[in-house]
């Protein structure tokens, strides 16, 4: 599995500002009120970073041998895809909630100072969940071995793209 990439996160939080700044925007257009997160998903999505890094640290303790039991790699594939998606989903969210803080900071008229917070709670707690995520990914790597090679190959020296 490769580990997650500042492009991939650069993009969903590309998008997410820009589907939070439309959702305003068509809101608005439709003579509705403004988004407001509700004020438990910033907390939910802090919740949801410390249980990636509570899942993932076993894994690191089995895989650095400071614990005797082995390491289930089903679980191990688990939670780190798990993890993978949660910095995804992080900045997705981060993005919308700075989307949306974009979107009241055109307008002219100040909006109420509960909403500023439920929106930069969110994509402050967005941002924590992508760190959560990258460390538990990173907790859930395995060390390589000197004796790793290529599949199918027999010369250890032998590269991927030599067949």
């Amino acid at each position: 599995m490769k580990r997650t990439g500042a492009g991939i996160l650069m993009v969903a939080a590309v998008l997410g500002v820009g589907v939070g700044f439309l959702t305003d925007q068509l809101l608005t257009g439709a003579g509705r009120p403004t988004f407001t997160p509700a004020v438990t998903l910033p907390i939910l999505l802090v919740l949801l970073g410390a249980l990636v890094i509570a899942l993932a640290i076993p894994i690191r303790r089995a895989t650095r041998g400071t614990v005797t039991a082995p390491v289930n790699p089903f679980r191990a594939l688990r939670v780190a895809m798990l993890a993978k998606a949660s910095s995804i989903v992080g900045a997705a969210l981060g993005g919308f909630g700075l989307g949306l803080a974009l979107y009241l900071a055109t307008r002219a008229v100040s909006p109420s100072l509960g909403s500023w917070g439920a929106i930069i709670a969110t994509a402050v707690c967005g941002a924590i969940l992508v760190a959560a995520g990258l460390v538990a990914e990173h907790l859930c790597t395995i060390r390589k071995d000197d004796d790793d090679q290529h599949p199918g190959s027999d010369d250890p020296g032998l590269r991927a793209h030599d067949h």
